[in-house]
């Protein structure tokens, strides 16, 4: 990783041919190459497009499929893995799948997001660089609460070595720029529309008002994750948040929009079929009768109907996830399981876009927040309920009700089971949970919690899939079935990975720092160290 630090300049070049390349010696020298000096105010844009886009994996950037899908989705048990040799759904931490993603996100995504907040500082432009340092929260926290520790602050220090910030020193600074970021934006309310970015931002279109609605339910999240390590911090940054203006409307959803150059990159990982819906997604989905389950997922190809609830008919089918690698090469899940729905399996198309944060998730944390006590704008349950029509009304079941024609939200249907899973005909698979949708406000408050939370492990499908991972770490929730199996020794198959685990050319490249991160850890480097926030007993 020095290298990829070292020659920031270089890798910026990339913004305008397209693709980076592996041969610095010929870029350096090439006198029509351009160079970082003579980027301007005019470029500035397209800088940050490349920014945005990257970090979200359109056009199928590196990491999309090696970090997010085969690490982010599988941990969150949205899907579980079909192709044979894919054995990180066995909880095997694939060194080489780690070290290609961590190594093209500090390749491809953090020298632009870093270009366009120095440039910003440097060249007066503080609209532009609070946007970009939102952006670069964004980018660089999910692989903060992925590994426990990474180069941040020093990023792009032109030094042969490298400190990693450790998470708790990350969230401190994190909340720091998402505060200072805001506070710039509802200063610069009536410029309206930052002019640069305008054109670039797939975001907002440079809307100066919804990104500061955006920082500020960045700021909520992260609070939400300090709750069990430092309940003080928590609130103070949760009230902050939510004091200075979260998203709270559907048009205010944090999305990447996609194109035919930008593509929503599950339209080219689906065509591979390597990964189906798994049995936890059936169970909840199954059980509460919840119509997004049409928009999230295609019908399976060879149904089993014997498990269908009475009077509805539920083609929807799960796997279970940790199959062995001889049950998916011998068994059909690819036609016994679903696929992802067809908007997210048309190679060629441009796809969904790519959701970065949406009012539902708001209000689950609003929700979260008000359980313990804090100034949240209402209580659980009000919160809790807002957060569930808000999803609705994105995928646009703005009656709210389920596949039955019952009011979703009063319902007190409970996860079902997923039937018989094709490695085990025959054995029935007991539900995930018993856990109703309508709020249990006479409940015990984990009961209550554990209602939030599932609802916010729905509406975080598929594009939040680490959040969802991290989610399930500090909380414990939603309730899911353990792996058939574990390929790792260290990880029990009724356990969940607590991390991910330092790249190999870094402990070549930079031995030292890691080291010293390990060190910081407090623990060894493996899948059982818990993070810094994972503090629940």
């Amino acid at each position: 990783m020095k290298n990829l630090l070292r020659l920031i300049t270089v890798l910026i070049i990339a913004v305008f041919i397209g693709s980076c390349t592996k041969n610095f010696d010929e870029i350096n020298t090439n006198p029509k190459s351009i160079t970082l000096a003579s980027l301007d105010k005019s470029s500035y844009g397209l800088v940050a497009k490349r920014a945005i886009v990257y970090s979200a994996y359109l056009r199928n950037s590196s990491g999309m499929q090696t970090y997010h899908s085969l690490f982010g989705d599988v941990y969150a048990n949205y899907f579980a893995t079909t192709h044979p040799n894919f054995l990180s759904d066995r909880y095997v931490l694939v060194g080489s799948w780690l070290n290609g993603s961590l190594r093209s996100f500090y390749q491809n995504v953090a020298p632009p997001i870093k270009y366009c907040v120095d440039f910003a500082a440097n060249n007066d432009m503080p609209v532009e660089e609070a946007i970009m340092k939102i952006w670069r929260v964004n980018a660089f926290a999910k692989y903060a609460d992925s590994y426990g520790a990474i180069p941040y602050s020093s990023f792009g220090n032109m030094e042969k070595s490298v400190p990693y910030d450790q998470l708790p020193d990350m969230y401190t600074q994190f909340f720091k720029e998402l505060d200072e970021a805001v506070d710039v934006l509802k200063a610069n309310l009536s410029l309206v529309t930052s002019a640069p970015l305008a054109a670039f931002d797939d975001v907002y279109k440079g809307n100066i008002a919804k990104w500061a609605k955006l920082g500020s339910s960045l700021r909520l999240r992260l609070a939400l994750h300090c709750k069990y390590v430092n309940a003080s911090l928590a609130k103070t940054q949760a009230e902050a948040a939510v004091a200075d203006g979260v998203i709270e409307s559907v048009a205010d959803n944090a999305k990447v929009a996609t194109s035919i150059d930008w593509f929503n990159a599950y339209c080219t990982i689906t065509s591979w079929m390597e990964f189906r819906m798994s049995s936890d997604m059936e169970s909840i989905m199954k059980g509460y009768l919840d119509p997004r389950v049409q928009s999230f997922f295609q019908v399976a190809k060879n149904p089993d109907r014997t498990d269908d609830p009475a009077g509805v008919v539920f083609d929807f089918e799960g796997m279970r996830n940790g199959q062995t690698k001889s049950n998916r090469q011998g068994l059909s899940f690819n036609q016994g399981s679903s696929d992802m729905h067809k908007s997210w399996v048309t190679l060629g198309a441009a796809g969904p876009a790519w959701r970065v944060m949406g009012a539902d998730e708001s209000y689950f944390l609003r929700a979260e927040g008000a359980l313990e006590g804090w100034a949240m704008g209402g209580t659980a349950q009000e919160l809790y309920e807002k957060g569930i029509k808000a999803s609705f009304d994105e995928f646009g079941y703005t009656d709210h009700l389920n596949l039955a024609g019952e009011d979703y939200i009063t319902s007190t249907r409970v996860p079902a089971s997923p039937g018989a899973d094709l490695s085990a005909p025959g054995t029935i698979i007991q539900p995930v949970s018993t856990i109703p949708i309508a709020f249990l406000a006479s409940g015990t408050k984990e009961e209550q919690l554990e209602q939030i939370i599932t609802q916010k492990w729905i509406g975080l499908y598929p594009e939040n899939s680490h959040e969802a991972w991290t989610v399930r770490r500090i909380t414990k929730y939603p309730k899911l079935l353990p792996r058939l199996e574990s390929e790792e020794p260290l990880i029990a198959a009724t356990s969940l990975p607590t991390r991910l685990t330092f790249i190999t050319s870094e402990y070549t490249d930079n031995a030292a720092e890691v080291q010293k991160a390990v060190t910081g850890l407090g623990g060894p480097d493996n899948g059982t160290t818990k993070l810094w926030w994972d503090k629940k007993p």
